[in-house]
């Protein structure tokens, strides 16, 4: 029994470790570049930066492994992923740290599709849904941890650069000592707006703006709290909590958008961050309490929009798409993700800090104003199209092959 789990285990513990060296990641770089004197509009191309180099991990990840090997593979991403973090620590320009910080969002999204492929080579289709459900709070967890870490120290420093380095290259371990057979080829996807369109509208107009909010948000949040007077023990609080209460909220929102028409769901998720985004403009909240409130409110409703989107997209999907649509709504939340962080970086340079907001409250007012109209025009999924809602941790901690992981069950 326990050799039989034994690999998935130390799969999950190789995850952690990325997850974990990512979370400090996310979070050291704009706390570090705040403290350097970065611009709002250098700080935010650093988020442009990561999801240029995210999508195109997602893209191109596929062909890699098909040349080189698996192993190989994530061997050259866990390296050149902990270089980007040292040379980071070395290179302290706004210049070096969006290319280093490009370069490793692709191989972030490189490694964390290949651990997904030993794990779903590992696990049984019929255990798989459950396998998923760990290694997505496990991530959770990771992730969360990361950013936690940054308050046990000084962040000007080298340390937790090299904290970071460290658990990149130990996320190595498992494809080394992992006794299975090499698994099978990655998923290779493109984004084809014209099926993405045709399948559902919602889902595309939806993920684009959603990706712009949540990765604005994402990446300036840190920054945003840093200005308004925060601790910095407060400031990984006001980046952590969004992401934890989001993830939460997934399981009541999930229950729900199976019980409803999901863009119903969706538009109410929306209402609530904009109320979010709203009473950060107007009550410019100063108080450490109000900002980690409103910060949860903000989270729980962003972080839960992706996984419904998808599972709205998939509903409309024909048999033996659905891979191919989350996969390509995936590239297309990349898309927003690029576009966010710019936008939201200019904005804070040139009008206020809370300008931040302006980028999210526009971005949520689209996603409203588009998805009343189609429920006016387009009926709901009939209930027995509807597909399984499952969770996830949004487009920054999910790739292509998170959609042939979470297959709970083998298709007929």
């Amino acid at each position: 029994m326990i050799r039989q789990f034994l690999p998935i285990i130390v799969l999950l513990l190789g995850s952690s470790f990325l997850l974990f060296a990512g979370g400090i990641n996310g979070l050291i770089l704009p706390v570090r570049g705040q403290a350097e004197g970065f611009s709002a509009i250098s700080l935010g191309l650093l988020g442009t930066g990561w999801a240029i180099g995210y999508v195109s991990g997602c893209i191109f990840t596929a062909r890699l492994v098909g040349r080189v090997g698996h192993i190989r593979a994530f061997g050259a991403m866990a390296a050149i992923a902990a270089i980007s973090m040292l040379g980071s620590a070395l290179l302290v320009t706004p210049t070096a740290w969006i290319v280093l910080r490009a370069l490793c969002g692709f191989c972030f999204a490189g490694a964390a599709m290949i651990v997904e492929s030993w794990l779903t080579e590992q696990t049984d289709p019929s255990s798989r849904g459950r396998v998923f459900g760990v290694y997505t709070m496990v991530n959770l967890g990771a992730t969360t941890a990361g950013q936690l870490l940054l308050t046990t120290g000084d962040p000007n420093g080298f340390t937790f650069f090299a904290i970071a380095a460290i658990f990149y290259c130990l996320a190595l371990v498992p494809t080394a000592i992992s006794s299975t057979k090499t698994p099978a080829p990655l998923v290779n996807v493109k984004l084809d707006l014209k099926a993405l369109w045709r399948n559902s509208p919602v889902a595309v107009i939806g993920v684009l703006f959603v990706g712009v909010s949540n990765s604005a948000f994402g990446t300036l949040a840190a920054v945003y709290a840093d200005r308004v007077g925060l601790v910095l023990a407060t400031i990984a609080l006001f980046t952590s909590i969004p992401i934890l209460v989001g993830a939460l909220a997934q399981i009541p929102v999930g229950w729900l958008s199976d019980k409803t028409d999901r863009r119903k769901v969706l538009v109410g998720l929306t209402v609530l961050a904009l109320a979010a985004d709203t009473a950060f403009l107007v009550i410019a909240p100063e108080s450490r309490m109000l900002n980690l409130v409103l910060a949860g409110i903000l989270g729980g409703s962003i972080f839960a929009m992706y996984p419904v989107i998808v599972a709205h997209a998939n509903d409309h999907a024909m048999p033996g798409t659905a891979i191919q649509i989350s996969g390509g709504l995936l590239l297309l939340y990349g898309v927003g993700g690029i576009v966010g962080p710019l936008l939201a970086g200019w904005a804070m340079a040139e009008l206020a800090d809370r300008a931040l907001f302006f980028v999210t409250a526009g971005s949520h007012v689209i996603v409203i104003c588009y998805t009343i109209w189609r429920i006016v025009i387009r009926d709901a999924v009939a209930e027995k199209d509807k597909k399984e809602f499952q969770v996830a941790l949004g487009g920054r901690a999910t790739t292509p092959q998170t959609a042939v992981f979470s297959e709970a069950q083998e298709r007929p």
